[in-house]
């Protein structure tokens, strides 16, 4: 197996600076029950889902209409042996604008296949990335996971066999 991280890449007929609104407001297209402001240099944000994954995340890096770097300062799944797998990793979003088309190309920075919930994290990502990201940039609503509800973390639950409390 090879040792690349994760990445996807979308294009959308919108600016780059639409584009990385859109991005950096992670609770419109990934979840609602993110917890801290997810656009502002140096600040931490959590992300949850049940008692099934969570993760302490800081912005590192914004470069308007280019970049944006999260790093992951702390992780817990309950589906893997090394409960942390996530930890020191980074969420990497560059964009780049040719003519009326904005490419986006997101990287999970050590999420590579040798780690145990990398099948898992790659069905959610390229959910994330292409569909809900993609839709709020294109139609202008993403499909992040709903407070306090299931969503599609419920689907990956559901397929993947992990345990959640319900």
């Amino acid at each position: 197996m090879k040792n690349e991280s994760y990445t996807t890449t979308i294009v959308v007929d919108k600016d780059a600076k639409t584009v990385f609104n859109a991005v950096k407001n992670l609770k419109a297209w990934w979840s609602e029950d993110i917890e801290g402001d997810t656009d502002v240099l140096n600040e931490t944000f959590f992300y949850h889902y049940k008692d099934v994954h969570l993760s302490k995340i800081k912005l590192i890096e914004i470069i308007p209409d280019k970049r944006l770097v999260y790093h992951v300062i702390d992780n817990q799944f309950n589906f893997t042996k090394d409960k942390s797998e996530w930890t020191n990793t980074k969420l990497v979003f560059d964009l780049s604008e040719d003519a009326a088309k904005t490419k986006v190309i997101f990287t999970h920075e050590g999420l590579v296949p040798l780690c145990e919930c990398y099948n898992i994290c790659n069905d959610a990502w390229t959910n994330y990335i292409k569909n809900s990201l993609y839709k709020l940039i294109v139609i202008g609503k993403g499909e992040p996971n709903p407070k306090d509800k299931d969503g599609f973390n419920a689907e990956i639950v559901k397929k993947w066999k992990l345990s959640a409390i319900a």
